[in-house]
């Protein structure tokens, strides 16, 4: 479904409402341009008119009117500033970040401690992906519905896999995963992109190190992903380096997806190499998400790697989170949501309580949006009271991205706990092995990505 804007606005006409995120389709590119351009304070009202009186199967015509939008104005009034640029990024958050430097982190990294936390930020984030699975479709998996399904399994809150019912009640449809994904079928992990995406990173940074370039990530994704297994975002992207298009524009061109999850669920690979070193993570974050994604979507993969990376150190998830929230520029809207959460966590209210404020702040973004998703993770690890299954459960139960969630979560929480206190019924069924999209990493060994992780942050 389309999105609406805070403000009243003209409305896209029905043949247009439907839209199911692919970059491929011109329909969906317009609907969700329009909702991401007034989502960030442009109007657009002149071109949803124009669109209003277009054929929604008039190829040429829909995207021209998506490129129209390129055009789009800001009217006054717009009260956030959100650069795109490493440098202007750094300039806005003050004061400006310092990286540990080599000596700290090599220090952070030695020792048996920090590899069991890099193993269990991986069997962490994995199972904590699985968990999700079944759910993953935010507009039909609602906070609400979630609850209801839980509670008529007897299994609410989540602790565990989802159960089946047989049968599955009227109203109520897991995702086709669900053989595999849920309580007494998970036999090793199932294939995900979020599990793909840091496999792959741990490969572009055993390949290129720190220097890293959105090049590099460009050249990887289109030798080892099929265009079909990437989603959103990195679908768009993949699409216009086919094209030729080059960075920065690759992020940019009908791409609305620009400002969605799909860079936040790339970066815990660049907290792990980085233990400590929430700037460092965030700088090597940035170039892997400057190939897509611009504004908030840039800064969620920088937060989330920043994040991961204060865990390593931080006495609790709450030092964890207000550590990372200092690369994020102070006065973007993901700063906002973050910021928010911490408050109402400050004033105590309770994790249902929270949900509810949060979702009435921030659902009018997509299900599958950077901000809502970024304060939906903030509340479970602030909620969690240092518990992985809480945390993974809470952030679960949180609807919206619910496998991206976990998996994030999951792989914060696993780093403050370790793997001996990470429940053995979540762990085991993984086997120590899951299934990748990505060419040539099919069936890769857990143990062995945590190891390999091990030694590229050793080799610095």
């Amino acid at each position: 479904m389309t999105q609406t804007s805070p403000r009243s606005a003209v409305g896209l006409a029905e043949a247009y409402r439907h839209s199911t995120f692919d970059a491929c389709e011109p329909r969906d590119l317009l609907v969700d341009e329009v909702a991401q351009r007034r989502e960030s304070g442009y109007d657009v009202d002149d071109v949803v008119r124009a669109a209003n009186a277009t054929d929604p199967e008039d190829r040429a015509a829909v995207l021209a009117l998506v490129d129209a939008m390129e055009d789009s104005t800001r009217p006054p009034g717009w009260r956030y500033e959100e650069p795109d640029a490493l440098d202007d990024i750094r300039a806005a958050v003050a004061p400006a970040p310092a990286a540990s430097g080599a000596t700290a982190t090599a220090a952070a990294t030695d020792g048996d401690r920090y590899a069991d936390r890099v193993h269990a930020a991986w069997l962490g984030r994995i199972a904590g992906c699985n968990l999700g699975k079944p759910v993953e479709h935010g507009d039909h998996w609602t906070v609400e519905r979630i609850r209801e399904y839980l509670t008529l399994a007897e299994a609410y809150p989540l602790t565990d896999y989802f159960p089946v019912l047989d049968p599955m009640p009227e109203g109520f449809a897991f995702r086709d995963c669900w053989p595999e994904t849920t309580r007494g079928g998970i036999d090793g992990s199932a294939r995900d992109d979020d599990i793909d995406y840091p496999i792959l990173a741990l490969h572009l940074l055993q390949t290129h190190g720190r220097a890293l370039r959105p090049e590099h990530v460009g050249e990887a994704w289109t030798t080892l992903f099929p265009v079909r297994q990437i989603f959103t975002a990195e679908r768009a992207a993949y699409v216009n380096l086919v094209n030729g298009l080059r960075v920065p524009r690759v992020a940019r061109f009908r791409n609305p997806y620009r400002e969605w999850i799909g860079a936040q669920i790339r970066g815990d690979v660049f907290g792990y190499v980085n233990p400590g070193d929430p700037w460092t993570a965030a700088a090597l974050a940035y170039q892997d998400a400057a190939l897509s994604h611009t504004g908030n979507g840039v800064y969620g993969e920088m937060w989330a790697a920043a994040l991961v990376a204060s865990a390593f150190t931080a006495s609790d998830a709450a030092g964890a989170v207000e550590a990372a929230l200092t690369v994020v520029p102070p006065r973007s809207r993901l700063h906002e949501a973050l910021g928010h959460v911490l408050r109402l966590r400050a004033d105590g209210l309770s994790w249902e309580s929270a949900l509810a404020d949060i979702r009435a702040a921030y659902g009018h973004y997509s299900w599958v949006h950077t901000i809502n998703n970024a304060a939906a993770v903030t509340a479970a690890l602030l909620w969690s009271e240092g518990d992985y299954t809480s945390a993974v459960g809470k952030v679960v139960m949180s609807g919206w991205d619910t496998d991206s969630n976990g998996a994030t979560v999951g792989s914060v929480a696993g780093i403050l706990a370790g793997t001996a206190a990470l429940p053995a019924h979540l762990i085991e069924p993984l086997h120590d092995r899951t299934r990748s999209a990505l060419f040539g990493f099919d069936n890769s060994v857990i143990s062995d990505l945590a190891a390999r992780t091990v030694r590229v942050a050793r080799a610095g």
